[in-house]
Formats: C-alpha cells, structure tokens, sequence
C-alpha cells in the first residue's frame, strides 16, 4: 500500500497545475475536470478537482501543509525568488530541519524541507538547471489534538510510525507515519539522528502537528486521500475519507 494522492477542491485546476509544473517542476495530468500533478517516483501526487470555494489558511484548521523534501532549498528557493514567487527566507528550524515556506496561488502552505540539516548539505546537492529533479512530496501535515486516536487508525491500515519529534518551544509535537517496512537507524523514535534520513524517503509520510486536547476545524477544500491498495473507502480518526486510488 501507499499514499497515492491527496485530493484539494480548488478554484482552478488548471491554473494551479500550471504552477506546480512551472514554480515546482511537477508533471501534469488530467483525468477528466481533475489535474493530477506530482513527482516521479512512489509519492503521492496532488489531485486538483474543481469547485473549491476560496481556500484560507487557518491555525484552527484539520488540514495544514504539504512538505516538499529536495536536496538544496536555498537553490530551490533563489530559483522561485527568480519566478516572482515569495518566499520565506531558508533557515534551520530547531533541530527539525533546514526549510523554507510558500503558498500556491490558492493559498493552500508548502513547506520546502531539505534532505539535511544546515551545513551537512553536500556541496554539489541538486543542479540550477533542475532544482526539483530529485524532489518529493515528503509529507502530508494534519493538526490533531487526539494523537492517540490518529495511532490507532494508522496502525489498523498497517501504517508505521517512523518518527516523534518534539517541538516544545511552540507546544506541539509531530509523528510520522508511513505505508513501509523501513526502520530508521535509531530504534528511538524521538532520536534526532533519524530526522536526516526520514526527510531523504522516497515515500510520503502523514505527518500530525499534535497539540494536545486542541480541537480543529475541518477543511471543506480538504477532500481527504487516496490510498493505492486500499480495498474500501474509510474515515480517519476525524472522520476524513481515505479512498482507493492509484
């Protein structure tokens, strides 16, 4: 099994497709009034479906972000400052990683998290020509404020949390979860050493900002995720779908 695509209701599929291609080098494809577009590879792709009713991005909101993983943000990001495109200037984040932020033209948060932290980076990482060629929808980033709940719903999909992160100084902590049998080289989970290697897999990670007791607003414009090997459609643990797809 794999997480296949996360699905958004946009104003303009097409529209939006063109900048995902042309800001973040992703292919384009339509499948009927809907534009898949995404990255070679297992990840997940991102499918644009018509009818979005005027996305804002909310703290209080279920849906938060994507995460884009690539080898040189600061090329990525020079290259989008290039295009006219803001961006947040590049910088480590604790000792989560090294990362910049964007919005796409409907507002909906891209994060872009490099495959190693702040001067671990190897000096030829990634071609100026092609920013994107080894990039990766990384994560899938939900808020919840029932960490133990969302635990129980991956795991009943046979999904493997790969990693816990505490983020104190804002008072949230993330777990990642994956279709995988991969194990990270620190059996710890909270151990920082694995972060490096989570943020260079292949796959796409559901990733949980947990805020405990929190409670959150769904996203109209959140139409859930599709899962490549699913047999039935499913409810996560906020009552989201989960579709087959693929």
């Amino acid at each position: 099994m794999r997480m296949a695509a996360l699905r958004l209701r946009v104003t303009d599929p097409d529209g939006l497709a063109a900048f995902y291609r042309d800001a973040l080098g992703m292919s384009v494809q339509a499948e009927g009034a809907n534009r898949r577009v995404g990255y070679p590879g297992l990840d997940a792709d991102l499918l644009l479906m018509p009818g979005g009713g005027g996305y804002r991005h909310d703290r209080g909101q279920r849906y938060w972000k994507i995460g884009i993983t690539l080898p040189n943000v600061d090329l990525a990001a020079d290259i989008l400052h290039q295009k006219g495109i803001a961006v947040s200037a590049p910088g480590q984040f604790l000792d989560i990683g090294y990362m910049c932020h964007l919005s796409d033209p409907e507002g909906f948060v891209i994060e872009l998290l490099q495959h190693d932290f702040e001067g671990n980076r190897p000096d030829e990482a990634a071609s100026p020509d092609t920013p994107f060629a080894e990039a990766h929808i990384g994560q899938i980033t939900l808020r919840t404020g029932d960490i133990a709940a969302e635990d129980a719903f991956c795991r009943s999909q046979r999904m493997t949390l790969l990693s816990m992160q505490d983020v104190e100084p804002y008072g949230f902590d993330l777990h990642f979860y994956a279709f995988t049998a991969d194990a990270p080289p620190n059996p710890d989970l909270w151990a920082v050493e694995n972060r490096e290697w989570l943020w260079k897999r292949p796959y796409t990670t559901l990733e949980f900002q947990h805020i405990p007791s929190a409670r959150f607003a769904p996203v109209p414009d959140y139409l859930g995720i599709e899962v490549e090997g699913l047999a039935d459609p499913q409810e996560d643990a906020f009552g989201d779908p989960w579709l087959p797809g693929g």
